[in-house]
């Protein structure tokens, strides 16, 4: 299967994975076993399928955000609530948030037939190497329900992505908070006010990050892209698609295409919610790059 395709495929399902971030289903099941509702719910429940990780380690894998930020949650978060039950009181909250925004759909054939689907792509991936988010949430149990088989592997798919996504940015010489910069202004991320709160970045860091990035001649006096910035998130999206096929071979062409048709219904529904408010990204956001 073409490497660009297989991206094209999982980026097109991110919707159905990063739901759980803004509903406020996973939010309140996450502060009822103790976090404290905000960022602190985000940082747990995204890493806690590695164990009570210290700060360092959440940092390093979610690499865009300023380190501060998170320590201001982990590892406190492993003293109000262990690990597993954060893992679980997740779950519990993507249920009812699937629930609720698609109705009888999480029941029905469709759903089935795409969480088997999803399931043969997340089950070819090759392995954990160098893959530590991954490896994480590889070691937990399968759920039952097709709607939560679904999330579950698009979840592996997703992460499996991400830390290939980090070896390419690394690759690349881009810093977390460079890489958020340059894909802020390519249009197809944050905007740039919410991608700096949202990460937890000054505006003096920010500002010092874009001088680097003007001396490196990748964005101009205006914060915008260059010809060799544009190349060079060109360069780091192409690695990362070659890093994230090999599962979505497994599956196929028909196999991915069908999977796609089945869940652009859901995804519309998602979109038509308002979950995901407009104002916050940028004016390429669910474009291919």
């Amino acid at each position: 299967m073409d490497a660009h395709l297989a991206g094209r495929t999982a980026r097109s399902l991110e919707l159905l994975h990063s739901l759980s971030y803004f509903a406020p289903e996973v939010e309140t099941e996450l502060t009822g076993v103790g976090l404290e509702p905000g960022r602190m719910t985000y940082f747990a429940a995204r890493s806690a399928a590695m164990g009570a990780v210290g700060a360092g380690a959440v940092a390093a894998t979610f690499y865009n955000f300023n380190p501060g930020l998170i320590a201001d949650a982990i590892p406190r978060a492993w003293t109000l609530a262990e690990p597993q039950r954060i893992v679980a009181a997740r779950y519990r909250g993507v249920d009812a948030a699937y629930r609720s925004l698609l109705g009888d759909v999480v029941s029905s054939p469709e759903m089935a037939e795409a969480a088997q689907l999803a399931a043969i792509a997340a089950q070819g991936i090759p392995g954990a190497e160098g893959r530590p988010l991954y490896a994480g949430h590889a070691e937990l149990e399968w759920p039952d329900e097709p709607h939560l088989v679904l999330w579950h592997a698009l979840t592996l798919l997703r992460e499996y992505r991400g830390d290939g996504h980090v070896a390419a940015l690394q690759t690349a010489g881009l810093s977390g908070l460079e890489a958020l910069i340059t894909h802020t202004a390519a249009g197809i991320g944050f905007q740039k006010k919410f991608a700096q709160s949202r990460r937890g970045w000054s505006p003096s860091e920010w500002d010092d990050a874009v001088g680097t990035l003007r001396d490196r001649e990748l964005l101009d006096e205006r914060g915008e892209l260059t010809a060799d910035g544009r190349e060079l998130r060109e360069v780091v999206e192409d690695l990362t698609d070659e890093l994230a096929a090999a599962p979505w071979t497994e599956l196929g062409e028909d196999g991915a295409a069908r999977l796609r048709s089945l869940a652009e219904p859901w995804r519309k529904s998602v979109r038509e919610s308002g979950l995901f408010p407009s104002s916050l990204f940028g004016p390429r956001y669910g474009e291919p790059r």
